[in-house]
């Protein structure tokens, strides 16, 4: 079977594997205060240029975000996120089991825009509601779009002029630097908190989370503490991205990934097959015609995104920093096949 299920089915790019069993018999302190993970945070100040950072390395996504939130908000504050966000729709409501709402705000392209923000933020509000505080974003989205650094820095300066803390899930924070200019600096710039997803980019799991704002950073560990998130092998953590940080390795797995989603798009396109948004990094949302993702299923590993009308049905193709060419063209050959 071809793979296009997700970004995380293998176990690690071979350097961080490499890394792990060098260090494997070291001796280290615990809970993320060995030399590796100091070390690793040091690198990520240095990339973002903001020696006052507190970098913080957790397991995975949904824990950072359930925990980064659940630290950063009082307890009537609320959430302002697109619907396909992915505290919306993939956290089983991590959030909301914290005490705290999120607020789903249709976006077509799962992007968040000054605009958005400011209609949520009009309210009315009064003390018998939440009060919206924290704008959530990913990039990349769940659609697989974009944000530009021109729209990043939009969003910054929107959500300091509403009163909004800005808050970005970087899950897949190394395809979105690469398809849309953006470097670790801007986010250091514009948002109070971001990650930087490793899980889905070489690494066998693990984010780091940056709090840039000084307000946020006092007792995070102890949130870390009582969510669950502080890993006793916390080295494990800074090894493997100690690892994928050096060189610019993290944005060369990144950069091959969106160039197998590339190879995906115009062999699609060469095909007629339309896809529900553009192709901007390594997540493809193609439209098959009725029928025709049940027999590519019995080829490829894939996922479902929605049923359409018409008995078309959209599903999602992912690149990964292992996919290899030979997999992209005879994914393309299948469908193909199919679709004669």
């Amino acid at each position: 079977m071809l793979f296009f299920r997700n970004d995380y089915g293998a176990g690690a790019h071979p350097a961080v594997l490499e890394a792990v069993l060098r260090t494997n018999m070291e001796l280290t302190s615990g809970y993320g205060t060995d030399p590796h993970c100091l070390a690793a945070a040091e690198t990520v100040r240095g990339l973002c240029g903001c020696p006052e950072a507190a970098v913080h390395f957790l397991v995975g996504g949904t824990q950072v975000n359930k925990t980064a939130i659940a630290a950063f908000l009082r307890p009537c504050e609320a959430v302002a996120a697109a619907a396909s966000g992915h505290i919306c729709v993939h956290e089983a409501g991590a959030v909301e089991g914290s005490g705290h709402k999120v607020l789903a705000i249709p976006a077509p392209d799962g992007k968040l825009t000054p605009a958005l923000l400011e209609e949520a933020m009009a309210g009315p509000f009064s003390e018998h509601t939440v009060l919206p505080k924290l704008a959530y974003v990913s990039n990349t989205t769940e659609l697989g779009t974009v944000y530009t650094r021109e729209e990043l820095y939009a969003l910054g300066e929107a959500c300091r002029r509403l009163g909004l803390l800005l808050y970005c899930d970087g899950a897949r924070l190394g395809c979105a630097m690469e398809a849309g200019g953006t470097e670790l600096a801007d986010y250091a710039r514009t948002c109070d908190a971001f990650t930087i997803g490793g899980t889905k980019n070489g690494l066998l799991f693990g984010e780091a989370l940056v709090i840039v704002s000084p307000a946020l950073q006092p007792d995070f560990r102890r949130y870390m503490k009582q969510q669950g998130a502080m890993l006793a092998k916390g080295r494990l953590l800074g090894v493997q991205f100690e690892a994928v940080l050096r060189d610019g390795l993290y944005r060369r797995l990144a950069a091959h990934a969106n160039a197998m989603a590339r190879r995906l798009a115009e062999g699609l396109e060469a095909l007629d097959v339309p896809l529900l948004v553009p192709a901007r990094s390594n997540q493809l949302f193609p439209i098959l015609p009725a029928g025709a993702a049940e027999a590519l299923a019995r080829e490829v590993e894939f996922e479902v995104e929605r049923q359409l009308d018409g008995a078309r049905t959209c599903i999602r193709f992912v690149t990964a920093w292992h996919t290899q060419e030979r997999d992209a063209a005879a994914l393309l050959e299948a469908l193909a096949r199919i679709l004669r």
